[in-house]
């Protein structure tokens, strides 16, 4: 069996480092036989550092990282001198992340942007060396403190793609064959159910001038809500997409129910997919002749926009490129116009 090449979801132990120890030391040099208290700080314990970067499209990296644990702070020594800091450790974790509690299920943070970082688990504090302790009335403490304790949890990182389109459909509708058609990407496509078992990405180009980014994710089958089939591993890929390009085959018998499916599905999942624009492209439609194709087209849901496409004969491709960058463009326009009106409310508030 081959090894997986990509990896959505996993389960790390990771662990600060404790504070080192405080020095119990007293000054003794040739003719200071009696020197007074000189004993250092400990070292702060490593810190577990989550940071984005867009170098990561998978978890795989982290594949054998079963325990990440930070470096411990060295313990202070004489001569005031204070212990080494222990050493951060670093997860690089690919953007589109969402890090979970391991044991409580509680969100932690969504990793967003690339370098965006985050001290997950702080390290303990170094003990303070005996020299700290020295007072007028006592003159040579002969204690120190311990390091603070490491924090320690179980985390769980889950990737949910980022994509500007994602393509969304029952198992055969075409859509690794759509994805290698309209862009670089060479998803494994056959003629049986579940030829996709991981999520694909490819760069679209429009017109030589723009790209988007569209996702073919593994398809859906009725009750993967519920955890049938692929189940919710792939819908949450669902999630981080702009938009959602319905792809049923020509040669289904239902169009209209199977796209009922499809959204049934979703909301099961999270209603709020839902809100998302949605295209219906009627794959495979190179079998059907016009008097055909304009019978399924009285049968098509009125509320989404409808296209009859054919990887094969290349029929609507370039029409559907262009109606997928205007809907993105679309949505985009009223995310900023959305922003700029909340700017602008805030600053009436403050005036």
């Amino acid at each position: 069996m081959t090894e997986p090449s990509f990896i959505d979801c996993i389960k790390i132990q990771v662990r600060s480092g404790k504070g080192g120890k405080g020095a119990v030391h007293f000054r003794r040099e040739k003719y200071i036989p009696f020197g007074g208290p000189d004993g250092g700080d400990g070292g702060k314990g490593g810190n577990i550092v989550l940071r984005g970067s867009r170098n990561y499209r998978t978890l795989l990296h982290l594949k054998s990282k079963y325990h990440i644990f930070a470096a411990p702070g060295e313990a202070g020594s004489g001569k005031l001198n204070h212990g080494k800091d222990g050493k951060d450790e670093t997860i690089e974790l690919p953007i589109g992340t969402v890090v979970f509690d391991g044991e409580t299920g509680e969100f932690i943070i969504d990793i967003k942007y690339d370098k965006q970082e985050i001290v997950l688990l702080k390290g303990g504090k170094g003990g303070k060396g005996n020299n700290y302790f020295k007072s007028a009335t006592n003159q040579t403490p002969k204690y120190s403190q311990p390091g603070e304790p490491y924090e320690e949890k179980q985390i769980v990182f889950q990737l949910k793609l980022l994509a500007d389109v994602g393509l969304v459909g029952f198992p055969n509708a075409g859509k690794s064959t759509l994805l290698s058609v309209i862009s670089a990407a060479k998803p494994k496509i056959a003629d049986y159910a579940f030829t996709t078992l991981e999520p694909n990405l490819g760069i679209v180009n429009v017109r030589d001038s723009h790209t988007f980014v569209m996702a073919d994710i593994p398809g859906i089958i009725e009750g993967a809500s519920k955890g049938k089939g692929l189940g919710i591993h792939f819908l949450s890929h669902i999630e981080r997409n702009s938009l959602l390009l319905f792809m049923i085959s020509s040669d289904t018998k239902d169009i209209t129910n199977e796209y009922k499916i499809l959204l049934k599905e979703l909301a099961c999942y999270n209603s709020e997919l839902l809100n998302k624009q949605r295209i219906l492209a009627i794959s495979k439609s190179d079998l059907l002749d016009e008097e055909l194709e304009n019978t399924i087209k009285k049968e098509l849901p009125t509320n989404v926009p409808h296209i009859f496409i054919s990887s094969f004969t290349q029929k609507g491709i370039p029409v559907l490129k262009d109606l997928l960058w205007e809907k993105l463009n679309k949505q985009k326009f009223y995310e900023v116009k959305s922003i700029v009106n909340r700017s602008m409310s805030c600053e009436q508030f403050k005036r």
